[in-house]
């Protein structure tokens, strides 16, 4: 097994990968989270049950054949958490891979073994896949830009389902003009070319974060995007109630959750990891009509949301409430920071916009992502703004 330290690989069997010989990414090297298929190799889930009757898959997931035909090459299937369904990046089975910007703490999840693998310079690009944050915390975490596409705007075929109105396709990059290469590769043009520059931000998102100095920390990179643009940002008090789109998005998601993967977990029994396991077991407790009523709550914040930014604004936001917890907390511990996390987390999995995370700022020695929500297919322009800011 490559770099055995990391717990960041998939131990599976080395497989040759055809790839095109020229594009924009050749010379480059890729890590597939093990929930996207690639022919020759298993597709485990992060779950030893699902593992053991895995064949190899004779198909390649379609965005991973795009990022072959661009030229890149695949090193290895990267590790995740258990069936996707949770936010720290410890795996019960296969342990904690390693943070490269903060080895003492987590990468969090559910994409921990991609957000790794490029945290500690091992491959160039990792794939990753978002359903509550498991692509921007783990960038908030490892110090990356992590970006949220907005929902179905990247294909999901051949991957692993969690909840299917949440889940979207992202990915990992060792710096910013990897990262946008990449998304020159995965993303058509944006439908709309409207420049991206009212800056918004609420004292309700900020006042989640946990102390003094992650609030510092955060203003003077929120400081240093607001230097991007002509104007300075205008705060405003949010315009829906966020513990209500907190649980709307916890409630549609465990439902869609069971519905999905139930039927497999009821028939193979798997050894879940903490956490993991009572989540499926809230999603079995829902009803249709707990799911129908928070699926309006979540409509109301899409549509709240959506009118707020319109088509020109930019939320800026923490990603998280703080640098990433560390890996000696408890599991009590890391399930409240989780909790918290997704208040933040839960916009733009309500709401299917893009979201990007910056890694602008630090504390407690340890990385903290500032945050973009922007217009409902704005992703490439996401980038350029990153693009900006970061060169």
């Amino acid at each position: 097994m490559k770099n055995p330290e990391l717990k960041a690989w998939c131990d599976y069997p080395e497989v040759d990968v055809k790839h095109a010989q020229s594009g924009p990414l050749a010379g480059q090297t890729l890590a597939v989270k093990d929930i996207f298929q690639v022919a020759g190799y298993p597709n485990g889930w992060g779950q030893p049950s699902r593992l053991a009757e895995a064949e190899p898959d004779t198909e390649t997931q379609s965005v991973v054949q795009k990022l072959l035909d661009a030229g890149i090459s695949i090193a290895g299937k990267s590790q995740c958490e258990e069936l996707c369904f949770s936010l720290n990046g410890i795996n019960k089975h296969y342990g904690a891979p390693m943070n490269g910007a903060a080895p003492d703490r987590i990468t969090g999840g559910s994409s921990s073994g991609s957000a790794s693998l490029i945290s500690n310079g091992i491959v160039d690009v990792a794939t990753g896949s978002d359903t509550g944050g498991s692509v921007r915390a783990p960038a908030s975490y490892c110090g990356l830009i992590g970006l949220r596409t907005s929902h179905g705007r990247v294909s999901l075929d051949r991957t692993l389902p969690l909840a299917p109105s949440f889940d979207v396709f992202g990915w990992f990059a060792k710096d910013v003009e990897t990262y946008a290469a990449v998304g020159d590769v995965v993303l058509d043009d944006d439908e709309d070319d409207m420049p991206l520059n009212r800056l918004i931000s609420s004292p309700d998102l900020d006042v989640l974060l946990l102390g003094d100095e992650d609030y510092m920390a955060y203003a003077k990179s929120a400081e240093r995007i607001e230097n991007y643009f002509d104007d300075e940002r205008e705060f405003f008090a949010l315009p829906f109630d966020l513990d209500k789109a907190f649980w709307a998005f916890r409630e549609c998601q465990a439902y869609e959750a069971w519905q999905t993967l139930g039927p497999w977990i009821t028939s193979r029994s798997p050894d879940l990891g903490p956490g993991i396991k009572e989540r499926f077991e809230f999603g079995e407790s829902l009803t249709k009509e707990d799911f129908d009523k928070a699926n309006g709550d979540r409509l109301d914040v899409r549509l709240k949301l959506e009118e707020w930014i319109g088509r020109d604004g930019l939320l800026v936001l923490p990603t998280v409430p703080s640098c990433a917890p560390l890996k000696s907390e408890s599991e009590e511990t890391l399930q409240s920071f989780r909790e918290h996390a997704l208040m933040l987390l839960c916009l733009s999995g309500n709401s299917g916009l893009p979201q990007i995370t910056l890694p602008l700022a630090e504390v407690y020695g340890a990385p903290l992502g500032v945050s973009l929500i922007g217009p409902r297919g704005s992703d490439k322009r996401l980038i350029d703004i990153a693009t900006a800011i970061l060169g």
